[in-house]
């Protein structure tokens, strides 16, 4: 049974109206297998910032890197419910879609993994401005 190497977060302009007062962008977490492979995990995610002009100049690839792995979770707990109980909620929500995919996962071990996020050639483009 195949094995996760990583996670890797892609984020894109979304295609609705960016320009020097707002950004908007998608992100789409991928599962990185150990035979190079892949499995999407989530892609229904995204954000956008607002703000006066200059936006492009305030913003920079280590924010975006940052809002990509909040808005792809886990989510800030709520009611009830302690952080810890919300993490585990959603590594182990990742985990059964991979091994819907036939790959070995559990919550914890994909926790502990790397998770790398890269820009697409659009929105780096958009921050060089």
């Amino acid at each position: 049974m195949n094995a996760v190497a990583r996670l890797v977060t892609y984020v894109e302009l979304d295609g609705a109206a960016t320009d020097d007062r707002q950004l908007s962008v998608s992100a789409r977490l991928e599962a990185e297998l150990a035979d190079g492979g892949s499995v999407v995990l989530l892609d229904d995610r995204g954000w956008g910032v607002s703000g006066g002009p200059g936006l492009r100049g305030r913003l920079s690839p280590e924010e975006i890197e940052q809002d990509a792995r909040t808005v792809l979770g886990p989510d800030e707990p709520y009611g009830e419910l302690t952080s810890e109980r919300m993490a585990a909620d959603h590594w182990n929500a990742l985990a059964a879609i991979l091994r819907g995919r036939g790959v070995a996962a559990d919550g914890a071990g994909l926790a502990g993994l790397r998770h790398d996020v890269v820009l697409g050639a659009d929105l780096r483009a958009w921050l060089d401005g």
